[in-house]
């Protein structure tokens, strides 16, 4: 489908090519019977036929509900009632098959176009969009930077234009995709056709963005259904070690399975998933498998077979599992986004569901040492950027002369390019960007760190969960009210959470932060910990005590912010209730306070991890020594050829620690291909047959 030669050979055979009618076939007001008669839906849920409505009628609209919320009807039912072709632009695969093979099975004529599928596939495909025989047509976002391919799309324009997944055109979105930012650009020509943008996770500042970055300031904002009211949520805090113990005990109940266990890396979702089978059927699953196997382990969840799925987050897209009882975090999430789709799978069917985190401390160092791998320093951007100029200078020399760690200037070079500070060539070739590239990469990194925060400050903040969550997204009809079922409001219904009477020491501590608050009340929580508690009592144990107070209502948490460099700053202020301040008159320790207990592994556990020895990366040099040198050199010369054909810079194919390392391992099978870090299920649908003929 990249081949400019095919793209013309379509758009030539229709240079004529009949305009699609964009008259609206069916009322607005007929969509409940053509739901029933389509779709086989009796009824609409909570929040559709208002935005169905909207969309048929040719208005644009951005639609921001949960996961199983059902958003796919509010573009494909007003798809049909307009009477043409809807285009589907979608960055997963996967969703897309999935997509196109529940509407088939509904009777509708979809299709896909995405690098999955031949170049007969494709050509066959495209005929058909151009004869108006598609109903729907579901589109990968970079086959529109394919030159030929959208005018080849607006010879037969379509009826309505979805884009799915839509934070992925924001910077600030947990998913951002380069390809989403030429959608401006291109949605003109398909013009009169409305646009729907529909994603489950986007904060008020993300749905901003994604108007200002589709060129739609007029969009209408529908934003619902964050309230889910059926699953109960406990955090609880738990050492690494101990989580598997923990999802045992939790899921030993049948009632509460089906289960998803979403875990942080692949060896931790095995190694559980190993654990846990001699007590129900389970099974991992994770990006570093075949997708025949992945296939097999989804197909098994959902019919059944098998109990709980331990899991990374490429789990879950696209399962319509109504009936899971229990979703599990054995870590903590990247982001709250995330973590609200992610649990968004729980309960499905309205019935009484259980969403459990389990986390520590030491989950956010592991974030924190990605995030600074993902984001390098600024200043090391800036050192690039000044050694370029309008001479195109190789990958390589640049690297020798700024002296940087291979995998790190790999990154800092993708990101200099990705902001504009530096233009890549295929071969890899560098010259000199615009300028101004420098705050909006701060933003973005420091954003993407806040992001970490948000959650941490989340599994802290001891203040209902669904509101939070609620809150968080911007839900425009929320009742405000608590949930009353998750660990904050419901504590005595706990699962996993221990909890204590405080010592005496604690004690006097409680009384001594009521007694600084009956002083001045509304302080940051800082500055009490550091005027009344530095050099005392950690950090942590601090904000134990102050959740406590907050959980039995003698304290409550304040979010506020100042602005600082052009940057708003968060924080949390402290307030005394009617109860803490009475509870201060009383003279004797202040009643119903329980601390909460962080669960650790025992000493034996800590012994033998104690024990192990860190694991040593090995240097880029040492891989290429112990890789044959010809085999180095194909590789790098079908990266170059496939950079090329898809006009991007070749670290955008596959870096050269991958490449290096399937140099120096000489896999052979998919298997050992994805056992090769860094090297996942969408490299190995892409190139994996090629990689394996090469080495071979």
């Amino acid at each position: 489908m990249d081949d400019p030669l095919i793209v013309g050979a379509w758009c030539s055979g229709f240079c004529n090519g009949e305009a699609q009618a964009m008259s609206t076939a069916v009322a607005a007001g007929n969509l409940e019977e053509l739901l029933e008669k389509a779709f086989g839906f009796s009824g609409f849920r909570a929040h559709q036929e208002q935005v169905c409505a909207r969309v048929t009628e040719g208005r644009d609209v951005l639609v921001v509900m949960p996961t199983g919320a059902g958003k796919s009807l509010c573009y494909q039912l007003p798809g049909i009632a307009r009477g043409g072709t809807t285009l589907v632009i979608s960055p997963l695969i996967a969703l897309m098959d999935d997509q196109v093979e529940k509407l088939r099975a509904q009777g509708f004529a979809a299709e896909r176009i995405h690098s999955g599928r031949s170049r007969q596939d494709l050509r066959d495909t495209c005929w058909a969009y151009l004869r108006g025989e598609l109903d729907f047509l579901y589109l990968a976002p970079e086959r529109l930077g394919v030159p030929g391919f959208p005018e080849m799309l607006a010879k037969r324009p379509p009826v309505l234009v979805a884009v799915d997944e839509a934070h992925c055109i924001s910077h600030w979105g947990h998913d951002f995709r380069p390809d989403y930012r030429m959608l401006k650009d291109r949605l003109p020509m398909l013009r009169p056709a409305p646009i729907i943008g529909l994603t489950a996770t986007a904060t008020p500042m993300v749905q901003s963005d994604i108007v200002e970055q589709l060129g739609l300031p007029g969009m209408e904002r529908f934003i619902h259904g964050f309230r889910r009211d059926n699953i109960a949520i406990e955090v609880v805090d738990i050492t690494k070690s101990q989580r598997a113990d923990a999802a045992r005990r939790l899921l030993s109940d049948p009632a509460r399975r089906p289960a998803i266990i979403y875990s942080l890396s692949r060896k931790h979702a095995e190694e559980i998933a190993e654990t846990l089978k001699g007590d129900f059927p389970v099974a991992a699953y994770h990006a570093g498998m075949t997708s025949d196997v992945r296939e097999q382990v989804q197909m098994a969840f959902s019919n059944g077979q098998l109990e709980v799925v331990v899991a990374t987050v490429a789990f879950g897209m696209g399962i319509d599992k109504a009936n899971v009882r229990t979703v599990v975090h054995v870590g903590l999430p990247a982001s709250v986004e995330g973590y609200y789709q992610e649990i968004g799978r729980a309960g499905r069917d309205g019935l009484p569901s259980r969403a459990v985190l389990m986390q520590s401390y030491s989950d956010r160092r592991t974030h924190e040492f990605f995030h600074e791998r993902d984001y390098p320093d600024p200043g090391m951007l800036a050192k690039l950027f000044e050694e370029l100029d309008e001479v195109p200078r190789p990958k390589e020399e640049l690297l020798d002369k700024l002296q940087m760690d291979p995998d790190v200037f790999e990154k800092v070079l993708e990101k200099l390019w990705i902001h504009g500070g530096a233009h890549v060539d295929p071969d890899e070739r560098a010259i000199r960007g615009r300028t101004g590239w420098e705050r909006p990469y701060a933003e973005q990194r420091q954003y993407k760190h806040e992001q970490l925060q948000l959650i941490a400050r989340y599994s802290e903040k001891p203040v209902c969960r669904t509101l939070q969550l609620v809150q968080y997204f911007g839900d425009q009809e929320d009742s405000g009210e608590p949930c009353g079922i998750c660990d904050i409001c419901d504590p005595d219904e706990v699962l996993l959470q221990q909890s204590r009477e405080p010592s005496e020491k604690e004690a006097a501590w409680i009384r001594k932060i009521l007694h600084a608050l009956s002083m001045r009340d509304r302080q940051a929580t800082g500055r009490l910990f550091r005027e009344e508690f530095e050099g005392d009592l950690e950090r942590r144990g601090f904000e134990d005590l102050l959740a406590s107070l907050v959980r039995a209502g003698y304290l409550t948490l304040e979010e506020d912010s100042f602005e600082k460099e052009g940057r708003s700053i968060s924080y949390r202020r402290v307030c005394l209730t009617y109860e803490g301040s009475q509870a201060l008159k009383t003279g004797a320790d202040v009643p119903g306070i329980r601390i909460q207990q962080r669960i650790a592994a025992s000493s034996a556990t800590r012994k033998r991890k104690s024990k192990k020895s860190p694991a040593v990366k090995r240097e880029l040099s040492a891989l290429y020594e112990e890789a044959s040198a010809d085999l180095v050199i194909a590789l790098k010369a079908w990266r170059l050829k496939e950079a090329r054909r898809r006009r991007i810079p070749a670290f955008r194919i596959m870096g050269d620690r991958v490449l290096a390392t399937i140099a120096a391992a000489r896999p052979s099978s998919d298997e050992e291909l994805l056992n090769i870090s860094g090297f996942g299920a969408t490299l190995l649908k892409k190139y994996g047959k090629t990689l394996l003929e090469l080495v071979r």
